[in-house]
């Protein structure tokens, strides 16, 4: 019977071309949570720092750019990689967590959206591409691309671009050591609706918000510096209980999603985790991979691009997808019919997953 089903039909990134290696923390002056400075040497907690999340170095965006000129750049490249006329996206979805922060000041600013100034940038004048931004932590990329299968699925739409920019650099606390895994970026992808007779694209998907007791693992803050002079809050997190709640709860869902495919976990030939840091992401490959009882995971089965582009949020999966799609990844490759599982978790806490056909 014939169905329709969301194929990815073109994709795109920006990666900023500031690099800042772990040296560049050397002199920062750290402290906990609890406003008590860290005596240990700086190169030791930087040594321990990459130990635990794999980081050497990370990307900063220029001066000059905020988070929606990030995603209109990878707009620009998904469009371009899929060949369609921008006038017939049916929507523009833009995932990001603090708006366009400008350098030297971090208000967030949200209004208009972020997705309308996108929508501007590319100068789309259809009044019927409905333009709005997604909230969702860092799974927010993929929780877009869930949204937006649901709308092809109805029959609502036949094209949708979905991107995923953030500019942490701006939001993280200098005196915080976890500022260190925090970079910009943004990625893009557009799914365009296909009649297929079997199943393609986006087959299996499932989303969860964890509220209740979790919603405080992730929130904004002051600096961790008691001393700090200025009113700006940053991006905090309690690093412990985040990793053991992702440990737990990602890899069932991530079963569940694979289960109900009819799929085996051999069939699974790349699974894309948010590059949240090394230990984690090995930790849910792992927790998933027990789950079934089936051993050590493959070698190169996951796909990493944490250790030189650090963590930046909903742009993490929606860049590695774009650098595996088009064959940048040394070493990884995806043909054909080949199953591919994306998943992701962070503020909410949300965690989010799918399973996705090559066509």
């Amino acid at each position: 019977m014939t169905e329709i089903y969301s194929v990815i039909k073109g994709t795109g990134s920006y990666i900023p071309c500031i690099n800042i290696p772990n040296d560049e923390f050397l002199n920062h002056k750290f402290f906990d949570n609890a406003g008590v400075a860290i005596t240990n040497p700086p190169d030791e907690v930087i040594r321990k720092f990459k130990a635990i999340t794999g980081i050497s170095e990370r990307k900063y965006l220029h001066n000059d750019y905020v988070t929606s000129d990030l995603a209109h750049m990878a707009a620009e490249k998904a469009l371009l990689t899929s060949g369609i006329d921008k006038e017939s996206l049916d929507y523009i979805i833009v995932a990001h967590n603090f708006g366009d922060i400008k350098n030297g000041n971090i208000r967030t600013d949200m209004v208009p959206s972020l997705a309308a100034r996108v929508k501007k940038k590319l100068g789309i004048e259809n009044p019927w591409t409905v333009a709005y931004d997604l909230i969702f932590g860092c799974p927010g990329w993929l929780q877009g691309l869930i949204q937006a299968d649901y709308f092809i699925k109805s029959g609502d739409a036949k094209r949708i671009m979905v991107i995923g920019s953030d500019v942490l650099s701006r939001i993280s606390d200098p005196h915080d050591r976890d500022s260190m895994i925090y970079s910009d970026g943004a990625g893009a992808a557009i799914l365009e609706a296909v009649e297929s007779d079997e199943p393609v694209g986006i087959i299996s998907k499932s989303s969860r918000s964890d509220a209740i007791n979790h919603s405080r693992l992730m929130w904004l803050g002051p600096s961790n510096n008691p001393e700090f002079v200025g009113n700006e809050i940053f991006i905090k997190m309690n690093g412990r209980r985040l990793y053991e709640y992702a440990i737990s709860t990602v890899p069932p869902l991530v079963k569940a999603v694979i289960d109900r495919t009819g799929l085996q976990l051999a069939d699974v030939k790349k699974i894309l985790i948010h590059q949240a840091n090394e230990k984690l992401d090995h930790g849910i490959l792992n927790g998933l991979f027990k789950l079934y009882d089936a051993g050590k995971p493959p070698e190169n089965i996951m796909p990493m691009t944490i250790s030189y582009l650090g963590n930046n949020s909903v742009a993490t999966v929606a860049i590695l997808t774009d650098l595996l799609f088009k064959k940048q990844l040394n070493g990884h490759l995806v043909d054909s019919g080949e199953h591919i599982v994306f998943a992701s978790v962070g503020a909410g806490m949300n965690i989010n997953a799918f399973v996705y056909k090559m066509p």
